[in-house]
């Protein structure tokens, strides 16, 4: 189809420096062309409208406005895919929650391995949201509900099925990657404390995988941990694998147990959702409910397909709702899939399934 199109990025950064290390780093690669560079969010939002990028990557800490505040503001007027580049802490989630589709960690800029490890990193993930859906804005259904709910409506939306009785001895296996931490966001805050035990792989950096598990134990209604060996799943609580650890499930008596261990990358990651999905289907087998949300590749789908062979259900996010439609589509297409749909009607189908 012609000349090979080059995924064109804006780069918006408030030091000198790092812009500079940031630019030469994904120009090496021949399928990203860097547009422009911009000093702080007004700067960027000139430059949107001259440049007209495919992707921006944006520190959070920065003068005039916040990365997180210019991302709130700047996508519905300008739906992009954005990358946030940030240190440690939870200001990726809140930039995620703004509509930031990724997230990379700053590294030290005195170190040339942490420095030429992040760019492979970066350079790797432009080209996977470079088509990536942008917030969820795209087509939004018209029942569809904004990722911030008020208590109260949280409280209406939990307590209508809060009377309802669940099978404690059902085991419900999730896996996601990019645009997952919104994803699994909103379905858990859906659902009630009698819900039974969930184990999920999301792709994300270790000293991440702690923070997000804090944080969604901090703003569901469930417990919520980052999973450790011994762990049992139990209703209620939810079990996250670390971000540098494999985690499977087995059987312990009546109960079910997880580990968590360091091994080699399966189906391209680590943790891995093939890893999980593999065990609950050995493990629980027909007393399971497997769901596979938005992600790029094709971790989980073949473990999703050996659970529903083994009789457990199965859910996959449809194209529309998910950020990057690679995990559930791959699933879909190998016929791993039960059922298909909408990011918003997942909870309610899982409750359904878990009577």
């Amino acid at each position: 189809m012609g000349i090979h199109k080059k995924i064109r990025v804006l780069i918006v950064d408030d030091s000198l420096i790092f812009r500079e290390v940031l630019a030469r780093g994904i120009a090496s690669d021949p399928d990203i062309e860097v547009v422009g560079k911009a000093i702080d969010p007004f700067d960027a939002r000139d430059k949107i409208l001259a440049l007209q990028p495919d992707v921006m990557t944006c520190d959070v800490e920065m003068p005039k406005m916040n990365g997180i505040e210019f991302i709130r503001r700047l996508l519905p007027q300008y739906p992009l895919p954005v990358i946030v580049v940030s240190a440690i802490s939870n200001a990726v989630f809140d930039a995620m929650n703004a509509g930031a589709v990724d997230f990379v960690t700053k590294p030290d800029v005195q170190s040339p391995k942490g420095v030429e490890g992040f760019i492979v990193e970066l350079i790797a993930k432009i080209k996977v949201v470079a088509n990536a859906k942008v917030g969820q804005t795209v087509n939004k259904p018209a029942n569809y509900e904004p990722q911030l709910q008020t208590s109260e409506h949280k409280k209406t939306t939990v307590d209508s099925v809060q009377t309802s009785r669940f099978d404690p001895n059902k085991v419900i296996a999730i896996g996601a990657s990019t645009g997952g931490t919104e994803a699994l966001f909103s379905i858990l805050k859906h659902l009630p404390p009698s819900v039974p035990g969930i184990v999920i792989v999301q792709h994300i950096p270790p000293v991440f995988s702690t923070m997000f598990a804090e944080r969604l134990n901090n703003q569901t209604r469930l417990r919520v941990k980052e999973a450790e060996t011994g762990d049992y799943v139990e209703p209620g609580l939810v079990l996250i694998a670390p971000g540098d650890q494999h985690m499977r499930v087995k059987k312990v008596a009546d109960k079910y147990k997880v580990e968590v261990f360091h091994g080699e990358k399966v189906s391209g990651h680590c943790p891995s959702v093939d890893v999980l999905f593999d065990s609950v289907a050995k493990e629980v087998g027909n007393q399971a409910i497997g769901i596979i949300l938005t992600g790029m590749g094709y971790d989980g789908a073949k473990g999703l397909l050996a659970m529903k062979r083994k009789g457990a259900r199965t859910i996959g996010q449809d194209e529309q709702s998910s950020i990057v439609y690679g995990m559930p589509k791959v699933s879909y297409e190998i016929g791993a899939v039960e059922r298909q749909m909408p990011l918003q009607t997942i909870p309610q189908m899982l409750l359904a399934m878990t009577r």
